[in-house]
């Protein structure tokens, strides 16, 4: 029975030193006072600049263009009560036998397949034939008469003064287009103020595709900034000219935006590296609390600089060396440790917890692998 109670004790005692030296731990959480670092400086983005200069206060930065083209119809809003006569080109061939060239009077008639009359402009000499193939020449025509019933499609052409002669059946002509300009009455017509509005419409939706084709080339990591885009309008023409008879007409325009573009991470590595120089060696800062606030100063986009007026915060506070404290904690009770806090970070430190395990422990163990000591911002 001693034996037993002998070994019984033995077993108490050695578990009573195992708890005593392994069970027990403390966690002490410091939560340290903070402070708000301010930081202002004028930094340039150069498109030249390969690396962050923190003494010359330069970024790099990289130039991007984009050119954007594009077509649109628009109506004509302009009334014209004007007659119109229409004209186009026919090709008259000369097959006289024997060959001879043969000469038209300016005015001279050509009477179309439909029954539509057309007169010359200028008086032309129609070659002979050759070899069996009738000699040509193109000229321009125009309706006698003003209307739309004139813009007829490919015709053939007789001349009706010759009508009578040997030469009606060999001098004749052929168009392979339609005649065009022929109206009578009221009908729309471009005015100035439809190509300009068309082209200011067109520039504005290019414009707009182009900046977001440029912004859709940026990386994750990019900043373009507001202002730092450049919209140039490379052309802006219309189809036809102001007092053309059409009902709609083409608009034509061509934008090149440009930008500067720099990385987050250059600026934020700028700040930062700022943030080291102007704090003293016993103050810290917090990297997650860093913000940004840049605007431009100047842009020289064809330089490829921008001047970016920055503003940058920091939370900060006093360095608190966890690892010596560790040491220092070791078997002290809460009031001791936090005495010794009192002492060496007065004023530094907001809040100071004090956590020992299990609940009966009155001192931090003396078991350093036990000690957890933690900043809390």
């Amino acid at each position: 029975f001693v034996s037993i109670f002998s070994a019984t004790t033995m077993v108490l005692a050695l578990f009573c030193v195992w708890g005593a030296t392994k069970l027990p731990k403390a966690d002490i959480e410091i939560l340290p006072k903070l402070d708000t670092l301010t930081i202002t400086e004028t930094i340039k983005a150069d498109k030249s600049a390969t690396a962050v200069d923190l003494v010359a206060k330069i970024i790099p930065a990289r130039y991007l263009e984009v050119v954007k083209t594009a077509s649109q119809d628009f109506p004509a809003t302009g009334l014209s009560s004007a007659d119109g006569k229409a004209s186009g080109t026919i090709k008259i061939y000369n097959k006289i036998s024997p060959s001879a060239p043969f000469t038209l009077v300016a005015g001279t008639h050509f009477l179309s397949d439909s029954g539509k009359y057309f007169v010359s402009a200028a008086r032309v000499v129609i070659p002979a034939a050759k070899g069996g193939v009738p000699g040509s020449i193109s000229i321009t025509v125009q309706a006698q008469d003003a209307g739309a019933d004139y813009n007829i499609g490919a015709s053939k052409f007789s001349l009706p003064k010759l009508s009578g002669t040997p030469y009606y059946y060999s001098i004749y002509g052929a168009s392979t287009a339609a005649m065009s300009g022929g109206y009578a009455g009221k009908v729309k017509k471009v005015s100035d103020d439809d190509i300009q509005s068309a082209g200011e419409v067109l520039v504005k939706q290019v414009t707009a595709q182009a900046q977001a084709d440029l912004k859709s080339q940026l990386s994750v990591d990019e900043v373009l900034l507001d202002g730092v885009m450049v919209a140039k309008v490379v052309s802006s023409s219309a189809s036809v000219k102001a007092g053309t008879v059409v009902d709609t007409f083409t608009q034509n325009a061509s934008v090149k935006t440009s930008a500067l573009i720099f990385k987050k991470s250059d600026l934020l590595g700028f700040v930062t590296s700022d943030i080291v120089v102007k704090l003293p060696p016993t103050q810290n800062y917090l990297e997650e609390s860093v913000t940004l606030d840049y605007t431009p100063k100047s842009i020289d986009i064809t330089g490829g600089k921008a001047l970016i007026n920055l503003v940058a915060t920091a939370k900060t506070y006093y360095t608190i060396d966890t690892q010596a404290l560790v040491d220092t904690f070791s078997t002290k009770s809460s009031a001791e440790v936090k005495a010794v806090m009192d002492q060496m970070y007065s004023g530094k430190i907001t809040e100071l917890k004090i956590n020992l395990w299990p609940f009966w422990v009155t001192t931090v163990t003396s078991n350093k692998n036990r000690i957890k000591v933690n900043l809390n911002f």
